[in-house]
């Protein structure tokens, strides 16, 4: 059998006995297990890599074994729609989104936390395991059950080594600094440190942020004292830094903006929040203004998740 382009799909075309019921259920877990797409009825399909050629192979096997017949295929998408569309059968961005969710809801006691930390890494081994295209959702997906590991072990996150665990106290009444005319991380930056960081903070907004001053408090721009670290976006780097991970109402929102900043995981509320800031920064002229409306926006969504979690 000649190789073909990497692009290029395994089919595996099964039929088993209707009267054979064991060995439909123990092929379906097998598929399942593999995750295979289904194209329809006894047509299962999954990238061409030597692990996947090896797993289908057996699989054919087995359905022979058990009185039934298969065929193993090598096809190529015939274009580039045929080719999304494949892709798309491999989407495991879902299955983070409830992992995360799942990360969102863990126990507050040490021992509980654990317990259900060690669950949630074996659910994500299971789920990268199939993840054939990983991309920005699985990364996150892997970060953030990283950190909360980290935390529940009473170490600092890492972030591209060890983030450096700071005290909010020694920053107060400062100057922090950021591009002018914010978006989702810079506005919702600002709006953290305000409300949770330094109650006095005065941003200064740059057009230029190799201008920034040196006593000032960059974020969310090259160089900056706080900006994207090892795959998360300003507004979590923050949070890990200051400690505020643990709030399970703060870390939605992360979800949200990391979502809306630089894609991943998506989120349920992005859409509408995307569109309400989007209305926001197109009306306002002034960067103050424009926070304080912004910051109305993450005041609403901070109470309504700190609702749904009362005993926080």
């Amino acid at each position: 059998m000649i190789k073909q382009t990497p692009a290029d799909w395994l089919l595996l075309v099964t039929t088993l006995p209707t009267k054979n019921a064991t060995a439909r259920m123990r092929l379906w877990r097998a598929l399942k297990a593999h995750g295979c797409a289904t194209l329809r009825d006894g047509a299962y399909l999954l990238p061409d890599q030597a692990k996947t050629e090896h797993a289908l192979a057996r699989l054919a096997a087995d359905t022979e074994a058990a009185g039934g017949s298969a065929h193993l295929l090598r096809l190529a998408s015939r274009d580039a729609a045929q080719e999304a569309a494949f892709r798309k059968g491999f989407d495991r961005s879902a299955d983070y989104r409830a992992l995360l969710d799942a990360l969102g809801r863990m126990p507050k006691r040490e021992v509980a936390a654990l317990k259900a930390l060690k669950n949630l890494r074996r659910e994500f081994e299971a789920i990268a395991a199939t993840d054939y295209f990983p991309g920005e959702a699985r990364r996150q997906a892997e970060a953030t059950l990283r950190a909360r590991e980290a935390a529940a072990g009473g170490e600092p996150a890492s972030i591209a080594g060890r983030v450096r665990r700071l005290a909010a106290a020694d920053f107060q009444g400062r100057n922090w600094a950021t591009r002018k005319h914010p978006w989702v991380d810079r506005m919702a930056s600002a709006w953290l440190i305000r409300r949770f960081i330094d109650r006095k903070a005065k941003f200064l907004w740059l057009d230029d942020p190799k201008r920034c001053p040196k006593k000032a408090l960059g974020f969310d721009f090259d160089g900056a004292a706080f900006t994207h670290v090892d795959g998360r976006v300003t507004f979590e780097v923050l949070l890990a830094s200051f400690g505020l991970e643990a709030d399970a109402a703060l870390a939605r929102i992360a979800t949200i903006v990391h979502f809306l900043d630089v894609g991943g995981v998506p989120v349920a509320e992005a859409a509408g929040i995307e569109a309400v800031l989007t209305g926001l920064r197109a009306v306002s002229s002034d960067d103050d203004k424009l926070l304080a409306e912004a910051s109305r926006v993450f005041d609403g969504l901070y109470n309504n998740y700190r609702q749904e979690n009362p005993n926080e």
